[in-house]
């Protein structure tokens, strides 16, 4: 009898191991598949942004130096964005995606401070149909974001939460990082565009 109540005492806690295994891994591929969605985003901001400064050249020659700024800015942030993408939550991708974010946004809200001087720039419907899809591809990136910041905090808390904790450390459940803008306060301004 004592032999059928120790292998119910074993089933039982192999079954609670199990649930809390699975529990952690489920975590973790939520707040992964949320980093998906921002990256779907940030590659459709990133492939926009070369057809703006396309249609702003025309009009803003010997306005080059933001141009290209705009371009590099873009480049670092697209690196950044692959880079977080190979291993989403990672501390230091996910601060190099935050501070390459932020210096795009940077320089973008000066392409658009400029553009106001070009009265044919902001007449132009494909600046203004680039500009509309560049802002709901922003505001779809800040939802994304939120989603993904959610799961990384249901994440870490299941992790650093008692009886998760002894299973998260014995089996590399490592803490992930919420992605976070790293601008300025001056940069978190919002760029007043009025085409």
């Amino acid at each position: 009898m004592s032999g059928w109540i120790f292998l119910v005492i074993v089933v039982a806690l192999a079954v609670w191991a199990i649930s809390i295994y699975n529990g952690l891994v489920t975590a973790r591929n939520r707040y992964k598949n949320a980093f998906a969605q921002i990256d779907v985003q940030l590659k459709r901001r990133y492939d926009l942004i070369p057809n703006l400064v396309e249609t702003a050249k025309g009009y803003m020659a010997h306005e080059r130096e933001t141009l290209e700024a705009v371009i590099k800015a873009r480049n670092q942030a697209a690196t950044a964005a692959q880079t977080a993408s190979g291993s989403p939550g990672n501390p230091a991708a996910m601060l190099a995606l935050g501070q390459a974010e932020g210096a795009l946004t940077g320089v973008l809200g000066r392409l658009f401070a400029l553009a106001e001087a070009y009265p044919d720039l902001k007449a132009n419907q494909n600046m203004l149909a680039l500009q509309e899809e560049l802002t709901s591809t922003e505001n779809k990136v800040s939802f994304s974001r939120q989603g993904y910041n959610d799961s990384v905090m249901e994440y870490n808390t299941r992790r650093e939460s008692f009886p998760d904790t002894l299973f998260a450390g014995m089996f590399g459940f490592q803490p992930a990082e919420l992605l976070q803008a790293t601008e300025s306060p001056e940069e978190r301004k919002a760029p007043a565009v009025k085409f």
